[in-house]
């Protein structure tokens, strides 16, 4: 892996999307892993390796919130874009101020995510 496709790992609960979600930041350039869960995401040699993350807000178990304090707990900080399907107006601004890049609300446009990633990878 070079410094020029950094790895952006995908944690969803959504098989779909961890299918779909793959495919599309490879074809902007970058690597992608995915995972069905945060706890798969933590036992990973991954964790390590990831440059950002695209997390889904809320998971069976560990949540994306959950998992995002858990990673700075161990001080390894990754920067997050949040993508959600709760269409609560409240959750974009609560997670930003916990330091997230970004939340996008499911269904989001190739170029929301272009955006995103690019804003995430300017922040190492």
């Amino acid at each position: 892996m070079t410094v020029a496709n950094p790895l952006v790992s995908i944690v969803d609960d959504d098989e779909s999307v961890r299918e779909s979600l793959p495919d599309l930041v490879k074809e902007l350039g970058f690597n992608a892993e995915a995972f069905s869960s945060a706890e798969e995401f933590l036992a990973s040699e991954h964790v390590h390796q990831t440059k950002c993350l695209i997390l889904d807000v809320a998971m069976p178990g560990m949540t994306g919130p959950d998992l995002q304090r858990e990673l700075t707990r161990r001080g390894q900080g990754i920067p997050t874009i949040f993508i959600t399907a709760l269409k609560d107006d409240r959750v974009r601004p609560r997670l930003i101020e916990l330091g997230a890049v970004d939340c996008l609300f499911k269904p989001f446009s190739d170029d929301a995510l272009q955006e995103a990633l690019n804003v995430a990878l300017h922040l190492n």
